[in-house]
């Protein structure tokens, strides 16, 4: 019996979709976090009888015909590409991408990586950096006597001095986008890798052609739904129940058989 391994694929498609949820519920808090979604798809179909198949001599074709349907299979998990509210933090390095962009950040061994993170740091010796000391292009040192910083929305640092009327610029953050941000390639810590499915980087100033705007003294909020994924954690569970109770009666059902004499 077919249903067993059909019902089997049903649970564990269920079981994915809880492990999903759950992940989203886990970085409420996280800031720039995009909420994910299981995507699935049917298995494979038993062909009996093929639809238009030749049913009697005078021609006539089966309607439908009898195909038997497999089970279910994950097709992908994808991020859920909305703009997360702005928190008002008042840091002078808290910045959040408002619009389209990511963040460029430069690996310990030399690889680039993008995010959405704005809750930057600096070193001991001033260098802009991730909150787990990644610099962030294009590599923008804070000087020591620097008495306060200001990030306009198109990405300009610039550095107040005691005794200096106007700010000096250090430098301008770039914002990347891609072709297809779904392809991205997600490795933890907020950060993502290019990958051939999102297509090369497009880098380019905050605020041009179609590139979003930097605010200083705000971060990005997660975009969990809480009452979405619960909703979407009950109906998981629902599920797999029901698919448990296949197994249950196939399993019933092949004992009847085993007892007829």
């Amino acid at each position: 019996m077919n249903a067993l391994q059909i019902a089997a694929s049903g649970m564990s498609a269920q079981q994915m979709k809880v492990d999903v949820v759950s992940n989203n519920l886990a970085n409420m808090s996280t800031t720039g976090y995009n909420a994910r979604r299981a995507d699935f798809a049917d298995l494979m179909y038993q062909q009996v009888q093929k639809p238009g198949t030749i049913s009697s001599e005078s021609g006539t074709m089966l309607p439908t015909g009898v195909q038997l349907g497999m089970g279910v299979r994950p097709s992908s998990v994808s991020i859920i590409l909305e703009q997360g509210a702005l928190s008002q933090t008042g840091g002078d390095l808290d910045v959040a991408v408002q619009g389209k962009g990511y963040l460029e950040v430069t690996l310990p061994s030399g690889g680039i990586a993008y995010t959405r993170d704005g809750a930057l740091k600096r070193t001991a010796d001033g260098l802009i950096v991730t909150a787990d000391g990644y610099q962030v292009n294009p590599g923008i040192t804070i000087p020591s006597d620097a008495k306060s910083v200001a990030i306009n929305p198109n990405g300009e640092v610039y550095a107040y001095f005691e005794g200096k009327l106007n700010p000096t610029l250090l430098g301008q953050f770039t914002l990347a986008t891609f072709t297809n941000e779904k392809g991205l390639e997600a490795t933890g810590s907020n950060l993502f890798l290019e990958s051939p499915a999102s297509g090369p980087s497009i880098e380019g100033a905050p605020g041009t052609d179609g590139f979003g705007l930097l605010r200083q003294g705000y971060l990005e909020e997660s975009s969990v739904d809480a009452v979405h994924e619960i909703t979407e954690l009950i109906k998981a569970q629902r599920g797999y129940e029901l698919n448990a109770k296949v197994i249950t009666a196939v399993d019933e059902m092949m004992s009847t058989t085993t007892q007829v004499k």
